[in-house]
């Protein structure tokens, strides 16, 4: 149960309130909310930067190329996906539209402040012992407008989000970067996993 506008609610609650948010304008272009899934609670939270275009269409957190890349990046840190709690911190789509494609666009400081109830009542329901914010845009929603991901990834930082938080690149990243260095963005993505693992006594 989580304390959301003065009411004690479930995450089902929560999820269905989510659903009809228009609390910002990206409600109207994406399609439904993507809210997070997993285990209620769950010892690790995974939070990213927003839903793309397969989340949008599949209503469901890290199901395209991100995704996979997330999966791989867990496998190789030895987590379970089925065990994690995994969500965004901006829950719809933002996308211009250029011919038949959805180009993603990064949420903007008053989209990601709009979506910040549903993020809060999320933490508040999963109760993680590990919080592990991937990309600018998820560590920013946390940890403040200061907060440097190039400077902290991958270090315990100070928050009263989770017991231990910490920063990481969003596996999209690896994606982005130029052919030639995805191996090693993608070792740096499982190595923050780890490090984040043994930072919180989960190793």
């Amino acid at each position: 149960m989580t304390l959301f506008d003065g009411e004690t609610r479930s995450w089902d609650e929560v999820r269905d309130d989510a659903l009809a948010c228009t609390n910002c304008p990206l409600w109207e272009p994406a399609g439904d909310t993507v809210f997070g899934e997993g285990p209620v609670p769950a010892r690790i939270m995974l939070v990213g930067e927003q839903p793309g275009d397969q989340e949008d269409r599949q209503t469901r957190p890290f199901v395209g190329p991100a995704g996979k890349v997330l999966d791989d990046a867990l496998a190789e840190a030895k987590l379970e996906r089925s065990e994690l709690y995994v969500t965004n911190a901006v829950k719809h789509f933002k996308f211009v539209q250029r011919g038949k494609r959805r180009i993603h666009q990064t949420p903007t400081a008053g989209e990601s402040k709009a979506c910040h109830p549903w993020l809060r009542s999320e933490l508040d329901l999963v109760k993680p012992e590990l919080l592990v914010l991937m990309g600018a845009t998820a560590a920013k929603s946390i940890l403040g407008s200061s907060f440097r991901l190039t400077q902290h990834r991958g270090e315990a930082v100070d928050s009263d989000a989770a017991p231990i938080v910490t920063a990481t690149i969003h596996p999209s990243a690896v994606l982005r970067t130029d052919p030639s260095e995805r191996e090693q963005y993608f070792a740096s993505l499982v190595a923050d996993l780890r490090t984040a693992q043994e930072l919180a006594g989960l190793r």
